[in-house]
């Protein structure tokens, strides 16, 4: 069985509270971006194998969201070992979830292969279970996320007739440095009723938060934001915790050089 993870982005993001168990509250709206994908394959067979291409992942096997998520059913609903090809186009420390769809997806490729008959709420309460961001990829629709990232609200937002340049420098940023860095409070406007109005003021009022968390890197991402609104963007933002820049397009454009850095296109 093969499947195409897809990476997303965050279109405004806020960190309003520390929680008791060390993590944040934040408010979010999450938005699939369906053409920028990794692809992960599964075969049943006598061991547990992870076998990756593409962008190099450095650490324990076992330590890979993917293993995590097949151990988790295994250990829940003793399902077969699988070996796992996991091709990964989706930069890594982007802001853009690679990991994380990577783990919801196969959740969902389990539950079908096995014939586990999971329901969407279970398979999001399991994704929970691996990382913040993970739930959001069972439903993989645009969604008002609150809690860690996981309590999920679908909104209405029909963004296909725009286009979406995603610009990831060399660098990466850090989450969990980023989030031990930032100060909580809430913000100055409601994400929920501005995200509605048209793209075209989502400029002077929605943001990240996590922009000036950036230290060093901050001219970096506000000279791409800058780029990428003299190109006509008519937004621009960090996705994430970084370090990911997208710009929303009435159209796919030629974008001026970018030195050190990837561009992706996708629709929306």
């Amino acid at each position: 069985m093969v499947q195409f993870p897809n990476a997303k982005i965050n279109i405004g993001l806020h960190i309003v509270a520390k929680r008791t168990d060390g993590f944040h509250e934040i408010e979010t709206v999450m938005m699939p971006i369906p053409q920028v994908k990794d692809a992960l394959e599964i075969i049943e067979n006598a061991t547990l194998e992870l076998h990756v291409s593409g962008a190099i992942l450095e650490g324990d096997m076992h330590k890979n969201l993917v293993v995590k998520a097949h151990q988790l059913l295994q250990k829940k609903y003793a399902i077969p070992n699988v070996k796992i090809y996991l091709h990964k186009a989706i930069p890594h420390g982007a802001g853009l979830g690679g990991g994380s769809a990577d783990a919801a997806c196969m959740l969902l490729m389990l539950n079908t292969y096995f014939k586990l008959n999971l329901t969407e709420q279970q398979l999001q309460t399991y994704a929970s279970e691996l990382g913040s961001d993970c739930a959001f990829f069972i439903n993989n629709k645009p969604a008002f996320a609150t809690g860690r990232g996981e309590v999920l609200q679908p909104i209405e937002l029909n963004l296909s007739k725009y286009k979406v340049a995603l610009v990831k420098p060399t660098i990466s940023i850090n989450t969990a440095f980023a989030y031990a860095n930032c100060k909580p409070q809430k913000p100055n406007y409601n994400l929920q009723t501005a995200i509605q109005q048209p793209i075209a003021t989502w400029r002077n009022t929605i943001y990240n938060d996590f922009e000036n968390l950036c230290g060093e890197n901050n001219l970096l991402i506000q000279q791409i934001k800058t780029a990428l609104y003299d190109a006509g963007a008519m937004y621009a933002a960090m996705s994430g915790s970084g370090s990911t820049v997208f710009g929303i397009f009435e159209q796919e454009y030629k974008l001026p050089p970018m030195p050190n850095t990837q561009i992706f296109w996708s629709s929306l």
